[in-house]
Formats: structure tokens, sequence, C-alpha cells
């Protein structure tokens, strides 16, 4: 019997190699090629290329640019991360942990679209029909328009999305189905890509919305080819410990959308829980009277999202006293603890510092700047930060603090949790409003803001 025919394929842009290299020469990734078993075509099944289309050229002016009216699931949340629905013709990946909810979510939307007169196909190649109802039974999903298929071979997945035509379908997931045509494994980067192309390719000429599933590997990346993720419309990653109940559903790429917007989940027996008010939750359990502790409003999309930033700050009996950050860039943590030794006076160098988002979320933009060096200077003091004020504001090197966008949406998301004071940048006060009952504080250096946060009389 002859020995089969070995490949490298990496596994972030599919190059292939005859030898093992340790940089792709393709992508440039680095120790991404992997060994796998060459794929072999039999003459008398060898693969079919799909043709062109052979449509003419038309002009840019004749095309209808109509906005198309989107399908909502029924899930606000869901609606609000792929920008306001579904676009009908769409393919959507949507990836995360093991255990994360993906498939929950997915079966949760099904259902609901089930209900309002859509056909949907379920393609499970992970679980038998029977774990699927047994799921749609505890989540209480029982619409009479939600088709269930167990199958993994392509060919037979399309055969039964061209005879029920559905409205919606969802594979879960694209590492477990294949193409017979391919001598390749299922997960394979051949077999995700050509797999994936094939389905897409259907929903694009058929119509309908397509939805895959993708594993991600250790790393935290989809795992297959990095072309999977360029090959659909948008990309939805779930984020989240599986030992807390938040789950963050965040875009990371999306033609029909923003990329800024989150939707928020409690993960319970029944389902996925939309939360539809969660800064309110995130401050629920704030440790009122600790020092250490800066309420900051911080902006995913368009919704301002306030969050209890913590930081603790002790003698250091190391060499290199430790920098430990949960939540925030470690880079600009440490950026911003030079800032506070050279501008503002504080000593750090010989001090331990740890800093926490509460909650589970990560802070990424400017704004979360100011109330990261409030917390570190209250800490520090061992004086509480006033229990009614809200900190953003941007930090630059020379310890000036600069203005940040959507500094009225900001406020008035402050004002209507009960919040009385508002420490922000002088330059976001022009033009902006007051909302009654609310103080507006504005600050032009740093030190100006921990002296006017950790006055007696504040």
């Amino acid at each position: 019997m002859p020995k089969a025919k070995t490949l490298f394929v990496c596994s972030q842009c599919g190059y292939e190699s005859g030898r093992w290299l340790g940089k792709c020469p393709g992508c440039g990734a680095w120790n991404s090629l992997s060994e796998q078993v060459a794929p072999q075509e039999a003459p008398e099944k060898a693969r079919k290329r799909a043709p062109g289309s052979g449509m003419p050229a038309v002009l840019l002016s004749d095309i209808d640019g109509s906005e198309q009216p989107r399908r909502m699931t029924g899930i606000g949340e869901l609606d609000r991360v792929l920008g306001g629905g579904i676009v009908e013709g769409s393919a959507v990946l949507a990836a995360g942990d093991p255990g994360i909810g993906k498939s929950t979510l997915l079966l949760q939307a099904c259902g609901a679209l089930a209900e309002r007169g859509d056909r949907v196909l379920y393609v499970t190649g992970e679980e038998s029909a029977r774990q699927i109802a047994l799921r749609a039974k505890r989540l209480g999903v029982g619409a009479k328009q939600l088709y269930v298929l167990a199958e993994t071979a392509v060919d037979n997945i399309q055969a039964r999305m061209r005879d029920l035509e559905p409205n919606f379908t969802v594979i879960d997931s694209i590492q477990t189905v294949y193409m017979p045509e391919l001598a390749s494994a299922p997960g394979s980067v051949n077999q995700v890509r050509e797999s994936a192309a094939s389905l897409i390719r259907l929903v694009k000429e058929g119509g309908g919305s397509l939805f895959l599933v993708g594993h991600v590997t250790k790393e935290g990346s989809v795992s297959g080819p990095r072309i999977l993720e360029h090959m659909v419309d948008a990309v939805l990653t779930f984020e989240g410990d599986t030992r807390h109940e938040w789950r963050i559903l965040r875009a990371t790429k999306n033609r029909f959308g923003s990329v800024n917007e989150i939707g928020v989940f409690e993960m319970h027996e029944d389902g996925m829980r939309q939360v539809e008010n969660p800064s309110e939750t995130l401050l629920s359990k704030r440790a009122r009277g600790a020092s250490g502790s800066a309420v900051a409003c911080g902006m995913e999309g368009t919704r301002p999202l306030l969050v209890d930033v913590q930081a603790l700050v002790s003698r250091s009996f190391l060499a290199s006293p430790r920098r430990a950050v949960d939540g925030l860039e470690p880079g600009r943590t440490a950026l911003l603890l030079a800032v506070l030794e050279k501008r503002a006076g504080l000593r750090l160098f010989d001090k331990d510092v740890y800093v926490n988002v509460a909650g589970g979320l990560s802070l990424c933009e400017p704004a979360s700047d100011l109330p990261l060096c409030a917390a570190v200077a209250s800490s520090l003091s061992n004086t509480p930060l006033p229990g009614d004020a809200v900190i953003f504001g941007e930090v630059g090197l020379a310890g000036e603090v600069r203005a940040v966008r959507h500094a009225a949406r900001r406020v008035a998301e402050a004002a209507r949790l009960g919040f009385t004071r508002c420490v922000l940048p002088r330059e976001n006060l022009h033009g902006l409003a007051q909302p009654p009952g609310m103080t507006l504080l504005g600050v032009q250096t740093v030190s100006q803001a921990i002296a006017l946060l950790l006055a007696k009389e504040a």
C-alpha cells in the first residue's frame, strides 16, 4: 500500500508547503504550519468546480442600492451587535470558548424567528437530534417551523437547504462538516475553507441567512484558516468566564454595522437572559466607602457603561514591585503610573499595584485613564473617593486631562443612575448641558483632579 503523502498547511492563511517552515511565507505567521495528509481525489470522483455566474458588468448607477429590511431575531442584544438585525443573504460566524453559550443563544434565536413565521433549519454535527430536542425543551423553544438536521456531509446539507428553502440556517459547527470529495479529515484547513465557501455561495445565490458556529484555539483565535473570517460578513465573539454568569457578545467584523457594539447576557438554566441595564447591575455590588474604588463611564459603541475601576496599592518587599492588571491594558497602566510619579508626585516605585475592572469587563478606551489614576491615588492615601462621583477623561504624558468623545451621553447615563457629581475634562464642558441635580467639575490636569476628589470637603 503506498504511503500517504503529507503537506504542511498554515492554519492562518491555508498556505501549503512540502516541508515544515517556522514562518509562513504567505502571511508571515510563526509556528502556524501543521502536518496534514495531502488530499487525493479519485478520477471517477474528481471535484467539479462551480462555474462562474457569467453576469455582464453593469453601471453602479443602475444597481439598486436601497436599504434592505432587516429580520429581527427577537433578542435585542443580539440585534444590537448585528447592527439592527439580520441582513438577507448574509453569512455570520459566531465563535467562542467551549461552554460559553454559542449554541444556546443561537437556538433561542432560531426559536424566536420560527415563532414569527420564518422557516429555520438548525444543522448539528456535534449532537444528535434528540439532544437538540432536550435542550430546546429546557429553553422553552417549541416552534413548528424549526427544523433540526443531524448531518455532517455538505452535499446532504445543501440538498436539505434547497428542499426547505429556509430563511435562517445555523451550522453547528463548521469544524464538523466535510466535503466527501476531499480526502482530508473534518476540521482541517482545506475542509473548513471549502465547506464554508460552498455553504456561503449557496446562501448568497438562493437567499436566506447563514450562521456558522466556530471553535476557538487555546490562543483565543477562530480554529481553521484565517481566510474563514474574511469570507463571512460578520464575526461575533463570545467573551466571559464560564465560572461566572456574565457573557459579552462583541462584533470584531461587521459589514452591515458598527464593530463597537456589545451585547450583555446572563447565563441561566433556562438559557441566555438579556441584561438591558448593565451599568446598574455592575454597580449593584460595589463596596461603598472603600478606598481604591472609582466609578468610570466607558462607551461600548453607542452605549454608555458605568463600571467600577479598582486599585490596590501596597508596600512591596520585592526588588521589582509587582504590577498586575485585569480588564485594562497593562502597557497603558504602566504609562499612567509613571505619569502619577512624575506629574502628581505620588511615590509608587516601591509599591505593588493591582488594578481590576469589576464584573469581568475590559476597558480599552482612553476615557478610563482618569478613573484609574484616581483609584490608585485613593488606595495610596487610603482615602475613599466620593460615592456620588463619576469620573472619565484621557490623561497625557504631561499630566494634562484631554477631552473624550460622547461626553453628553456619559453625563446623562450617570445622572440617570443617581450620581450627583461628574469629574470630566474641562474641554468637554463647552456646550455641555448640565442635568438637573448634577454638578459638572472640569479639570485640566491629573493633579487637579486628584486634589479635588481627595479633598476633605469632598
